[in-house]
């Protein structure tokens, strides 16, 4: 085997063919003149070179998603030996050479890929990515660093040249390739202020030579500033699609530029600088110092290893000398020892996702540098910020397709950023004219706030609102820290224009505020942002907690100056809805079948308004995931600046004292934390602003703590927990909160649309079940329906049996004259599972087909443990035709016309009572007199007198027909003979009223009546404890006294029937609904048992199912007491027959029934 090099076992990093046609390209290009002077020297197929490389870029390393052509280009030195050299040869001509205009605009179609920043995709990304990434960026820095550090001519500039001609055509007259021209340039602007330096890269160089201040002065020496200006300025007008690449390109020079240091006098600057380079140095010393106090000297530098005894009697080791002084130094030592090995992230790697884009790191500049852009800021502000913000709002609003996903976040950073400017000019410019002694005035222009209009209208809140929420659901954080800094400034800069000294800057910051604070939606959002941090960063939690505090400050000022607030609410009654419809199935043809048209409506009216309650609002922040986002905030006290500081105190004392919720503080790991902070080590510097204020909260709180924990013991365990609700309440009251529970309401009773047989409405019922999946139900219910249908059918055997031994036994005679034959037993429903029996009480629909088969629920609607019976009356044939019913439609589901599914035939009961009664009330109102006067009360109450009224109306008819025959009335008098009988009967019943109800007082007593009352009283109780004693002694099998039972029950059956046709047609005149007027407890329950066929007495007759035995004897004993218990004598009344011919006669109102009560008659006059 031949012995080879390492050389050889090597991989080549591209493609060794690909690598030769690309140097063949570049060499052909041209290069430098072998003469004296060594000018570059355009080939003879310079033009065709380049278009070659710029072909094999789109095809080779675009379309195969590969950097090989990239990576050879890189070694090759093309861009600083060929493009830079052409570009500067034909810089003075481009404009006037067409050939040159078109070898150097090659050269650009060739700069804008190779400068197109680096990104490596997770999901599409390959070797080849990670190979050349690297050597590719530091390339692109290289590529920066000579474009704008070039001495013969300015780059920039002769590019921005290439587009004049195509700049100077008017929009319409424009071509597509002078659109290209136009949008390659801006993109070369555009690479060339994304490139920076790599953190986790080698610097090649200067790293000042590609800094963000160099790039600015590259930008105002080569006149692209005013390229900028120029194209905004037009934005809407001469240019269009230019708008995102614009944005871009302002995002990456100012993003991490201090607005407040961009506008500072110099001296100013300087003083703050210094001021900031003491604090530094002060840092620092006392640093030093903390370590001074235990550095190792030459005496000390042995080791040292001593035991500390822990307070269980155990023994840890500890090393070093610096524990020697005292045991709380030792404790330290200890706990800096301890490592939790935390766990991995295992997603997707975010280190430097997102670099290109990161805003919250702060980027200092020079000082021409801040000159330069301080005067494009301006220059922007005055003429260009309006036209371009308000085009790009619109853009992302229609969601255009040159609109890509991160162009919103970089335009609501530049909405605060550019706000901010404004806001801390017109500052700096008050103060100017505060310090010139008069000598300066500001005009109606500098007071006012049209230039930034474009960002401070409706639509902007729409679309910064709809960002925020959209950013919060997709977890997009970045998104919506930005979304929060916009915020944030649009409040602080409402808040400016309130102050304003012009009255339509305080009438709009006015409708701005009653804006924003006008939907609850808006507060609600803040809230979730602030308890929903968990490990976002820094500038994440930096910027939700300043927005939190500035929203509650202006808020409370806000509710303060404005008594009366009103918000408004959004009720969740649609969602709540749905999600009844998917646990219950609450869902019909009227209520459940809306489109989504209707649930938009529905949601539009579903909106309140209430009057805003600060102390509520502010309750909501009180929360301990709200104070762990703060405490986390505070845990940064050594970087956080004066502001920051006093940001977290105000939260912190608007917990502990405005709101009274220290207990939420109450934990061990703040109250070591405040207590670092001001005692040490490692604490805030006594020197600074906001150290005093810190101090006093601290003390104030450790004072409140002690007094706490005198009252409640309990709070010394608690510290080690967080706080939930029930131990905060129990906290600071001292006892549990009540909390109600409310019974489970009922699900609303459905029924099938009339028209149906009822074999049709069980196929509805299934087709219904079998739509909603739950085919389960079915099953169940045909399982409980087979069990029921054999048991019923061995009673029904055995009863058979019975009677036929009977008819053996006595003959023909003696079975017509048998007793009533005893009712089979009902059949309990037991569910087989708790869901089973949740379903019996909250499926609609389930109850529904229980409902059409037979079965019969007992107790209270809202009773959720009430029980299911199958009744006696229903037979085995019945039970199991049941059962094929269900099978047949469950296996073929009835088809119905025009499309309908069996919801369509369903119907609330209770939505079709309520169209009924209104249906029966617009028929009266239509029908009915308007003017009759309604009484609450009836006319008159039972008389005991033989009424003549009969007598009376066939004289009047007599009178009335003698009149009639003598003389013929015309239509007036008619009508008006009718309205004096109507007035007469009004008149006549006030009078009965008055009779009744307004007497003397001494006529509400009457001795001798009460006397006879409770006389008969006593008889009828006497006769009828009597009968239930003889029924009692008798025998029941008695063969001799069942014909006189049989006759007894004949004739009280007859006086039965007679009594129940007179309570039904009572019942007819009184409207009411049910057939017996009162009924106790008693006989509520004894019913019941008759239903179950039961004594009772028997309590579990809900439970078990109940033999024939059983039913038979206590059956035979209940009907004798129920015979018995029957009033001895009906109460007579006045038959009233009326004449069929007299037709204005009157009609008289049937005396009243009295009440009855579990066999005993009860006067009403004893209610």
């Amino acid at each position: 085997m031949a012995q080879g090099t390492l050389d050889e076992w090597a991989q080549p990093v591209v493609d060794p063919e690909v690598r030769a046609f690309i140097y063949s390209l570049v060499t052909a290009i041209g290069g430098a003149n072998s003469g004296e002077d060594g000018r570059y020297v355009l080939g003879d197929d310079a033009l065709a070179c380049l278009k070659d490389l710029i072909r094999w870029i789109r095809l080779y390393d675009q379309r195969l998603n590969r950097l090989d052509v990239a990576r050879c280009l890189a070694e090759a030195n093309l861009v600083k030996g060929d493009l830079l050299e052409i570009l500067a040869k034909y810089s003075e001509k481009v404009t006037v050479d067409k050939l040159k205009h078109k070898i150097a605009l090659a050269c650009l179609e060739l700069l804008v890929p190779l400068t197109w920043p680096v990104e490596i995709d997770a999901l599409e990304a390959t070797v080849n990515h990670h190979r050349h990434a690297p050597f590719l960026q530091l390339a692109q820095v290289g590529y920066k660093r000579a474009i704008i550090q070039y001495d013969a001519v300015k780059i920039l500039q002769t590019a921005v040249r290439i587009a004049l001609p195509s700049m100077a055509e008017p929009r319409k007259e424009r071509t597509q390739r002078d659109e290209g021209i136009i949008r390659l340039v801006l993109y070369f602007i555009r690479n060339v202020a994304m490139i920076s330096q790599p953190q986790n890269l080698p610097v090649d160089g200067d790293e000042a030579e590609v800094s963000r201040s160099a790039t600015i002065d590259a930008f105002h020496c080569q006149d692209i500033f005013q390229v900028l200006l120029t194209v905004a300025s037009s934005m809407g007008d001469e240019f269009v699609s230019q708008d995102v690449v614009i944005l871009e390109i302002l995002f990456h020079l100012l993003k991490g530029v201090d607005v407040e240091k961009l506008f500072m006098e110099e001296q100013k600057l300087a003083s703050t600088n210094t001021d900031e380079l003491k604090s530094l140095i002060q840092k620092e010393k006392a640093m030093l110092a903390g370590y001074a106090r235990h550095a190792p000297t030459r005496h000390n530098r042995f080791g040292t290893m001593i035991w500390v005894k822990r307070d269980d009697d155990r023994v840890s080791t500890i090393s070093g000398q610096d524990v020697l002084g005292k045991a709380q130094k030792s404790m330290q030592k200890m706990d800096k020892t301890k490592k939790w090995n935390k766990p991995r992230h295992r997603g997707p790697n975010k280190d430097n996702e997102g670099s290109l884009e990161e805003f919250d790191l702060a980027v200092p500049i020079s000082s021409s540098a801040r000159q330069h852009l301080r005067a494009f800021v301006e220059e922007f502000l005055d003429s260009s910020f309006n036209p371009l913000f308000t085009h790009l709002r619109k853009a992302i609003e229609r969601e255009e397709g040159r609109v890509e996903a991160r162009y919103p976040r970089q335009y609501f950073y530049l909405v605060s950023w550019f706000l901010r400017a404004e806001c801390t000019r017109r500052r700096r410019l008050k103060e100017k004219a505060a310090n010139s002694n008069g000598s300066t005035t500001l005009s109606v222009e500098d007071e006012s706030f049209g230039l930034v209009a474009g960002v401070m209208n409706q639509e902007t809140f729409i679309l910064l609102n709809r960002f925020m929420q959209r950013s919060q659901d997709d977890k997009a954080w970045q998104d919506l820290n930005a979304g929060m800094k916009c915020f944030t400034q649009i409040l602080l800069t409402v808040q400016e224009m309130s102050e304003s000294a012009l009255e339509d800057d305080q009438e709009i910051a006015e409708n701005i505020q009653n804006r924003i604070f006008y939907e609850e939606s808006t507060h609600d959002r803040i809230i979730t942002i602030l308890r929903s941090y968990k490990d976002q960063g820094f500038g994440y939690l930096d910027a939700c907690t300043e927005l939190s505090h500035v929203f509650l400050r202006m808020l409370e000022r806000y509710s303060k100056q404005n008594v009366d607030l009103q918000i408004r609410s959004r009720r969740r009654a649609r969602r709540k809805q749905k999600a009844a419809v998917q646990t219950e199935g609450v869902e019909n043809g009227e209520e459940g079948n809306a489109s989504e048209a209707e649930d938009l409506a529905e949601a539009q009216r579903a909106t309140t308004e209430r009057k805003f309650d600060f102390a509520r609002f502010s309750a909501k922040f009180m929360t301990q995931n709200c104070v762990n986002t703060f405490v986390s905030f505070i845990r940064f006290y050594h970087d956080l600046s004066a502001e920051q500081l006093k940001r977290a105190h105000r939260f912190f004392y608007r917990v502990a004292f405005k709101m009274e919720l220290g207990t939420i503080l109450y934990r061990v790991d703040i109250l070591q934390l405040f207590n670092k902070m001001i005692k040490g080590p490692e604490g805030l510097d006594p020197d600074m602003p906001a150290f005093k204020e810190w101090e006093e909260f601290v003390r104030h709180f450790f004072r409140s703590a002690v007094k706490k924990v005198q009252e409640r013991p309990e709070l010394v365990l608690e510290m080690l927990f967080s706080k939930i609700n029930a131990t905060m309440f129990y906290l600071e009251h001292g006892y549990d909160r009540e909390v109600t529970t409310r019974a489970p309401r009922a699900p609303a009773e459905l029924e099938v649309k009339p028209g149906m047989e009822k074999t049709e409405q069980i196929g509805v019922a299934v087709g219904v079940l079998l739509n909603q999946s739950k085919a389960d139900a079915l099953n169940w219910l045909k399982d409980v329906l087979l069990t029921a249908a054999d048991e019923r059918k061995s009673w029904e055997d055995m009863d058979e049996a019975r009677k036929a031994m009977t008819q053996s036994a006595e003959g023909e005679d003696l079975t017509r004259e048998a007793e009533e034959q005893p009712k089979a037993p009902s059949i309990v429903v037991k569910p087989d599972n708790d869901e089973r029996r949740i379903a019996m009480y909250k499926d609609n629909k389930l109850r529904l087909l229980m409902q059409l088969v037979g079965f019969q629920r007992l107790g209270l609607d809202d009773d959720p443990e009430a029980s299911w019976i199958i009744p006696s009356f229903i037979s085995a044939s019945e039970l199991t035709e049941s059962v094929d019913l269900i099978r047949k439609f469950e296996f073929d589901p009835p088809i119905y016309e025009n499309g309908k599914t069996a919801e369509d035939f369903l119907r609330s009961k209770a939505a079709a009572r309520r169209r009924r009664a209104s249906f029966d009330d617009d028929s009266e109102g239509e029908g009915g007199s308007q003017g009759e006067e309604d009484f609450e009360f009836p006319a008159g109450g039972p008389t005991t007198r033989k009424s003549d009224t009969l007598e009376e109306l066939k004289n009047r008819r007599r009178r009335r027909r003698r009149r009639s025959e003598t003389q013929e009335l015309d239509d007036e008098e008619k009508d008006r003979r009718a309205e004096a009988r109507r007035k007469a009967d009004l008149e006549k019943r006030r009078k009965i009223k008055s009779d009744m109800f307004v007497h003397d007082s001494d006529d509400e007593t009457d001795d001798e009546r009460d006397k006879a009352f409770f006389a008969k009283e006593e008889e009828i109780r006497e006769a009828a404890g009597r009968s239930i004693l003889k029924a009692l002694t008798e025998g029941i099998s008695n063969e001799k006294g069942s014909k006189k039972r049989k006759s007894t029950r004949e004739r009280k059956k007859s006086r039965k029937r007679r009594k129940e046709s007179e309570l039904e047609s009572e019942a007819d005149d009184s409207g009411e609904e049910d057939d017996v007027v009162s009924i106790s407890s008693k006989a509520s329950s004894a019913r019941i048992g008759d239903m179950l066929g039961l004594d009772s007495d028997v309590d579990e007759a809900t439970d078990t199912p109940f033999s024939s035995q059983q039913h038979g004897n206590h059956a035979s004993n209940r009907d004798a007491s129920v015979e018995i218990s029957k009033p001895a004598s009906a109460a007579k009344e006045d038959a009233i027959m009326l004449d069929e011919e007299d037709e204005d006669a009157a009609p008289v109102r049937r005396p009243v029934a009295r009440n009855m009560r579990a066999g005993f008659i009860i006067d009403s006059d004893s209610e």
